[in-house]
């Protein structure tokens, strides 16, 4: 019997919960393969690019996370360059896990596409960079997975018609999101993922769901609503200095959301007979006949 959904995939998203540590980042690597993640997923920013001048040389809006002075000294210590991403890329083949990251401005688009990873992620904060986005419409040929956060309807069907109009709206992946650091329940608005659905289900490759809250309850819930992808960040200690730990999965709760989301998803399917094989011993053991 067909499934509701395609099997769903599970993004760990590293992003830059490294703290900056080459040594770190590949450890993180082999963890999330070890427990079923799908997927990697780091960051790639131009500092100067995306700041400008007086954003790069502000403080940091939380000192006590800061990895510098200023906020750009903050990014750029948390940045790795294209050949130690390229290095992570073919760690993580290795090692049998897919190897991604995301884009915040047009010269790391053009940098990781290089790389030719099998997909590329636009964070909600750089939706509607279309400079950059028509640049990777254009010139990269793999999945572009996109979240919606913080993002009004108008906004989105902008994005979406723009990848239309470009005949690579099939290769968006569009993920349901919350911007926030942890996002409460109430403020996950799962109900989205079937609004999308509605919306652009038809229209783009696939729908799926980054989530920023604590546990995995919603996730499985995101999948049983049709989301076909899940990312979530991920730490190897919720402790760590930093914004993202506090929002992040440690190893053992990434272990149970990638076991749980594709137990759960083994489980959504109709009997495929009146009496399933499992039923037919303890029909004959314990069914009431009817003389």
């Amino acid at each position: 019997m067909q499934m509701f959904i395609e099997k769903p995939k599970v993004v760990a998203e590293i992003g830059c919960n490294h703290k900056g540590d080459f040594e770190i980042a590949k450890e993180m690597i082999k963890v999330a393969a070890n427990i079923g993640a799908d997927a990697v997923k780091f960051q790639k920013r131009n500092n100067r690019e995306l700041l400008g001048n007086e954003g790069y040389n502000k403080p940091h809006p939380n000192p006590a996370n800061s990895y510098g002075k200023t906020y750009g000294e903050h990014r750029e210590f948390l940045e790795f360059d294209l050949e130690q991403h390229r290095e992570l890329k073919a760690y993580c083949e290795s090692l049998g896990i897919v190897y991604s990251t995301s884009v915040w401005d047009v010269t790391s688009a053009k940098e990781i596409s290089s790389l030719n990873p099998q997909f590329i992620k636009i964070p909600s904060a750089s939706n509607l960079h279309f400079e950059m986005l028509g640049y990777l419409c254009e010139y990269f040929t793999g999945q572009v997975q996109l979240s919606f956060g913080m993002t009004t309807k108008e906004e989105e069907e902008a994005i979406v018609c723009f990848f239309e109009e470009r005949g690579r709206a099939k290769d968006l992946l569009l993920y349901s999101c919350t911007s926030g650091y942890p996002v409460p329940f109430e403020d996950i608005c799962l109900l989205e993922i079937v609004r999308m659905k509605e919306a652009y289900g038809q229209r783009v490759g696939a729908i799926g769901f980054s989530g920023h809250h604590l546990g995995i309850a919603a996730d499985v819930a995101a999948m049983t609503l049709g989301a076909e992808w899940i990312e979530r960040h991920f730490t190897l200690d919720r402790t760590w200095k930093g914004t993202d730990h506090a929002a992040s999965l440690e190893p053992d709760g990434m272990r149970r959301l990638c076991r749980d989301i594709k137990n759960v998803y083994k489980a959504l399917r109709y009997k495929s007979s009146e009496i399933l094989p499992i039923e037919a011993v303890q029909r004959e053991k314990l069914k009431w006949k009817n003389q």
